[in-house]
């Protein structure tokens, strides 16, 4: 406290001490335009020297559109950079700091009676395994808690099976692999909640004829983390000398470090120091090959943010998939439900052509490797030039995960129609 009495930013009331907790205090993001080459190779070379700037993707092609988070030290310079090269910008946001402390008020203590949890707040790790096991105990014959293992710091990897009719082919969902896109566990619970309480015939009709496995939170560590120290936390909490951390979503054994990549663990998206090196990429790999035949998992969905696409195979290549033009119209025709639903543009497309070249997949790897016909990632609210990036506003967490749903059910449905589930 101050001596007027007043809460001083990062102390907390009880103690005095100060919180080992990031701050993002007048935090820039600038949306910048790539006109020239000269122009990337610069991007490129900033990246690469300076710690102070978040890059969200990479500078990679003319006429290209990034984000980039800028430290409050380096905002004269890097505004002195733009105008010397005579880049297009916007700035989307004065002080970034503003959005985390909105979003932290928006996060329901940790163990808040599970009956108060909804859609309208951010919850802990612990609340959301709290209602996983209410849910269970409230429908014993239709859910059923998973534990994949423990992940590299100890934090179990908890997920349900929502149905258990052995005939019914399977759909997976694995959400919250990078910790800051709280949306997507998010997401992932509402799903949970309408299979199991939906009046609506067409979900209804979904939790009957497919058994659900969803896993909310895939890292658990890097999740509890961005409560507990770093908002903008992505990656897992693996200890490499004086860093952390290996983007899990670059780590699996599929053209693992080819593309999209990096080898340096201070790197956002360090694929880490091989091929499925991960405790938590191991726990999952281990999960789907001990249940893609036994539960027939014929769909595998990877929740994240934010972009608002829905990307198929392969994120390394523009080769195509050998089913590429059922995903392409499976991924149009959800787009479509989508913006019929909530006036919200979603791109659809593959991975490669849509949003950036990216190796080491999820997704990649349960479509070549695991076999799964129907994979899909879900890039969720909101739009490429976001102001809130990765901190999306409680209010939204409703709409964008019913709208996600919808696209859910309409790749399921469309896929039925042409015999992939039979």
């Amino acid at each position: 406290m101050s001596a007027n009495g007043n809460k001083i930013e990062g102390v907390s009331d009880d103690t005095g001490v100060v919180k080992d907790q990031a701050r993002y205090d007048h935090y820039r993001i600038y949306n910048v335009q790539f006109d020239n080459e000269e122009q990337i190779k610069l991007f490129q070379q900033l990246e690469e020297q300076s710690d102070s700037l978040t890059f969200i993707g990479h500078a990679r092609e003319i006429g290209q559109k990034l984000s980039i988070l800028v430290a409050a030290h380096r905002v004269a310079d890097f505004a002195d950079l733009l105008k010397t090269y005579k880049l297009e910008h916007r700035v989307l946001t004065y002080n970034f700091q503003e959005k985390i402390d909105r979003n932290m008020g928006e996060v329901l203590p940790e163990n808040i009676d599970v009956s108060k949890y909804d859609w309208q707040h951010f919850f802990h790790l612990k609340t959301i395994y709290d209602w996983m096991d209410d849910m269970a105990s409230k429908y014993p014959d239709q859910l059923s808690v998973l534990d994949m293992g423990t992940s590299t710091q100890g934090n179990a990897i908890k997920g349900v099976k929502l149905g258990n009719n052995p005939a019914n082919k399977a759909i997976f969902i694995e959400s919250g692999i990078h910790a800051r896109e709280w949306i997507a566990p998010a997401t992932a619970t509402y799903i949970i909640n309408e299979l199991l309480t939906s009046k609506d015939e067409r979900i209804q009709k979904l939790a009957k004829n497919f058994n659900w496995i969803v896993f909310p939170c895939v890292n658990p560590d890097g999740y509890k983390y961005t409560f507990e120290h770093d908002r903008m936390w992505r990656k897992n909490r693996q200890l490499f000398g004086t860093c952390r951390g290996v983007d899990l979503n670059r780590n699996y054994p599929d053209h693992w470090n080819s593309t999209g990549s990096s080898s340096d663990p201070t790197r956002y998206d360090y694929a880490g120091p091989s091929a499925g090196s991960e405790l938590e990429t191991q726990r999952l790999i281990e999960f789907i090959r001990g249940h893609v035949e036994k539960d027939q998992i014929k769909t595998y969905i990877a929740l994240h943010s934010y972009s608002q696409m829905l990307m198929f195979p392969y994120g390394y290549t523009k080769d195509h998939v050998s089913n590429y033009d059922d995903l392409q119209e499976f991924g149009k025709k959800a787009s479509a439900a989508i913006k019929a639903e909530s006036g919200r543009d979603y791109v659809s497309g593959n991975l490669f052509e849509t949003i950036y070249p990216s190796s080491g997949g999820s997704m990649d790897w349960a479509h070549a490797e695991a076999g799964i016909p129907i994979a899909y990632t879900f890039e969720l609210r909101g739009p490429p030039d976001s102001q809130d990036l990765f901190i999306l506003p409680a209010v939204e967490i409703q709409p964008t995960a019913s709208e996600a749903f919808t696209a859910i059910r309409t790749i399921v449905e469309a896929a039925a129609e042409k015999g992939y589930y039979k």
